[in-house]
């Protein structure tokens, strides 16, 4: 058995015998979609209301690259073709409802750490908070059965790499260049 079959094994067992830690990570697995998407809206609204055009242009930067990464993970998960930890593996249960579709590398993951990572180039350390987030969010898919510890990696460092290319392709542009406080 591969590390990474006998890891997402040992995190679902540890899931289903500790119901308080299934349950946060299911609703955390859950809701936390909607969370990057509103915290990534509330980033633009404080920067017009604020008139920080640093802040709105990091928040359109993040949704840049969360989509250039979702879009290329979508391409290398019709490449690589590979099930579902809940689909492959009988010991896996999937505690959140998903399809079966094919999970590597993770899109949640890839977008977490794409908004996690342009955030952190643009704002410094004030962005920790979303990039634990991020880390959070990949430790809860891999504890609720959908995805392997190699499907949130590679999607983590997928998002990272969109990240660094639309920041660094911002800096070619007026108005999305470096951060000005």
């Amino acid at each position: 058995m591969s590390p990474d079959v006998s890891l997402a094994e040992h995190a679902n067992a540890f899931a289903a015998h500790h119901d308080g830690w299934e349950d946060a990570a299911r609703a955390y697995a859950h809701f936390s979609e909607p969370l990057f998407i509103a915290g990534v809206l509330l980033l633009a609204a404080a920067g017009l209301v604020l008139r920080r055009r640093g802040l709105v242009a990091a928040s359109v930067l993040a949704v840049a690259a969360a989509g250039l990464g979702v879009a290329l993970a979508g391409l290398l998960s019709r490449v690589v073709d590979r099930p579902r930890p809940f689909v492959a593996h009988p010991a896996i249960h999937a505690f959140l409802a998903h399809a079966p579709d094919p999970g590597f590398p993770s899109d949640h993951a890839t977008a977490a750490f794409a908004i996690a990572a342009v955030l952190l180039a643009r704002l410094g350390r004030r962005a920790l908070p979303v990039l634990a987030a991020a880390a959070i969010l990949a430790v809860s898919r891999v504890l609720v059965g959908v995805h392997y510890p190699a499907d949130v990696l590679a999607g983590a460092l997928l998002g990272t790499a969109a990240a660094l290319g639309c920041v660094a392709a911002a800096g070619r542009v007026p108005g999305l260049g470096p951060l000005q406080s």
